[in-house]
């Protein structure tokens, strides 16, 4: 009790003595670097209407950096806008604009280094290389921001949430287009994405690479270049995410690339070439999933194993399974799928007959896609009649013994 009350003692202490420190004109300082300068650790700078045009600014204590009617910081396509090198530091309310760019130094409009507790919120940034980039950075907070650029390809340009080498990070309810990647994760762990729009930038709507127990929920991943992909992670969850609209001969709706040990449960997969690309993947849980009007619902590799994929609807696809070989060490039970016609005799929902998702057209398109102009042609339908009576080609260990006959409600 004693130590709690020099605790709360110590606090109100320190909330008595930080102040206000306002910048702009007829302010207490007509500049933003005076003013972070003249501050003690605990203050708040208030930052009124304007464009201020600094360089590079760096704040090195535990302040408020609040900006009143987004002032703009403006860093002249030259300088990296704001570095933030103290705990604790809240940033809100600024309009960071043309931040320098470089073809060999990441140059952000503002850079958390080797900090903790950080929250960067209801920002704008327009025009810039690295909109937000994280490194070194422990349980900080990037929220309620709107990033957008002008990447026009891949070499000159660079994403807008960018974490390197961090920890418990939460990424909420921010808009990003217009970037390389929109977000990107590198060794990050512990870590929550949420309520997130990333759309219409150039490559990954977000791209991770080795992290580790990691979190999607709810967010949107709409018209990206490449879609999404999550490549050398395990433990990684996937819940709610909406991934549409990501079209092209190297476009999926996600790419799993050597993943293991995750649960991809409750997405919607709509309109992409291929709803999810798995390769090298294992010991993944894919449950109550909409895969609707895709080219491919899902690609599975014959180097997948141990996957579950159960309760999901298959609807509206050009084709629903696809696999590069015989081998199929992956299982499929009790999905709904639009193209099954087989029987369900004693009414318990579950068809009495197995579905074979791949069709034997399926993979002959992939190994030549000229075929594609014979789909829905009378031959390419009766070959694959003819393989789901007596198959010879397509996988025989690949089917649902147990089809639903009514699609699942998600």
């Amino acid at each position: 009790m004693k130590v709690a009350f020099t605790i709360l003692f110590f606090l109100f202490v320190a909330i008595a003595q930080s102040k206000t420190i306002t910048v702009g004109k007829a302010k207490q300082f007509t500049g933003i670097r005076q003013a972070v300068q003249y501050a003690s650790p605990g203050d708040t700078v208030l930052v009124y209407e304007g464009v201020y045009k600094e360089g590079q600014l760096i704040i090195d204590k535990r302040l408020v950096l609040k900006g009143i009617n987004y002032p703009v910081l403006d860093g002249e396509k030259k300088y990296e806008i704001l570095t933030v090198k103290a705990n604790a530091v809240l940033v809100e309310g600024i309009l960071f604009r043309n931040s320098g760019r470089s073809s060999y130094m990441d140059i952000a409009a503002l850079r958390i280094m080797n900090c903790r507790y950080v929250t960067v919120r209801n920002s704008q940034f327009e025009a810039t290389f690295f909109g937000v980039y994280a490194e070194h950075a422990t349980a900080c907070t990037i929220t309620g921001n709107q990033l957008k650029s002008d990447a026009k390809d891949e070499i000159n340009s660079a994403n807008g949430i960018h974490c390197w080498k961090s920890d418990s990070m939460t990424i909420e309810g921010n808009s990003i287009t217009g970037h390389r990647d929109g977000i990107y994760f590198e060794f990050v762990t512990n870590s929550i994405i949420k309520n997130n729009n990333s759309f219409q930038n150039v490559r990954y709507g977000i791209h991770f690479m080795f992290s580790n127990n990691d979190t999607y929920i709810s967010n949107t991943f709409k018209s990206n270049g490449a879609g999404v992909a999550v490549m050398y992670s395990n433990h990684i969850n996937m819940y709610q995410n909406i991934f549409a609209d990501n079209w092209g001969s190297a476009a999926y709706g996600i790419l799993l690339k050597d993943i293991s040990d995750g649960t991809i449960s409750g997405n919607t997969f709509q309109n992409n070439s291929v709803g999810i690309m798995m390769e090298g993947s294992s010991r993944l849980k894919l449950e109550k999933n909409k895969f609707d009007k895709n080219g491919w619902a899902l690609k599975i590799q014959a180097n997948c194993m141990d996957n579950f994929i159960t309760q999901n609807n298959f609807t509206n696809n050009s084709f629903d399974v696809a696999t590069n070989g015989e081998l199929m060490l992956s299982k499929f039970e009790k999905n709904y799928w639009d193209k099954y016609e087989g029987y369900d005799l004693n009414r318990n929902g579950v068809g009495d007959v197995p579905y074979h998702p791949v069709s034997l057209y399926a993979m002959i398109t992939e190994r030549n896609p000229a075929s594609m102009m014979l789909y829905r042609s009378f031959m390419a339908t009766l070959i694959d009649k003819i393989e789901k009576v007596v198959p010879v080609l397509t996988p025989v260990d690949m089917k649902d013994e147990k089809p639903l006959m009514k699609p699942v409600k998600l």
